[in-house]
């Protein structure tokens, strides 16, 4: 079982209703694809906290959808962080033709996978990611949100 230690930054975030349900569910779905048990804490902020976060820990200056930031084995039974920028993320969904809590549930499954290990530097890795991100999705009745757009990342 996944708990949630869920932080909401912003008003922006309540119009998606109720995002510690929204979460667990995202959650739930994913460890069914890729199991582990613990504790996500999990960030829903703005553009600007992700983009200090992207140059604070990744060198990049500018705001990403989502961050992941997996914990130590002796830090267990947390799994790790999550942050979300809500401007990124439904810009990003508004472009895709995504509805807003798909797309959120699919960022949340994929950080949870990087949580656990799984990247997408290379095709094998991507495709395996992917296709355990489509498979939690389509539990939830989430369209393969790879057939939606062609940028080969959430």
């Amino acid at each position: 079982m996944i708990d949630v230690a869920l932080i909401v930054e912003g008003e922006a975030w309540s119009a998606l209703g109720d995002l510690d349900a929204l979460s667990r569910r995202a959650f739930a779905a994913a460890a069914k694809q890729a199991p582990a048990e613990g504790l996500v804490s999990l960030l829903l902020t703005d553009d600007g906290e992700l983009q200090q976060l992207n140059r604070d820990f990744r060198g990049k200056d500018k705001p990403t959808d989502v961050l992941s930031f997996p914990a130590l084995p002796m830090d267990r039974p947390l799994l790790g962080d999550i942050a979300v920028a809500h401007g990124v993320a439904a810009r990003d969904a508004a472009a895709q033709g995504k509805a807003m809590p798909d797309h959120l549930t699919h960022l949340l499954v994929h950080g949870y996978l990087h949580l656990l290990g799984h990247d997408h530097e290379t095709p094998q890795e991507a495709e395996l990611m992917e296709s355990l991100e489509i498979s939690a999705l389509a539990s939830l009745g989430i369209a393969n949100p790879y057939l939606l757009c062609d940028t080969g990342s959430p």
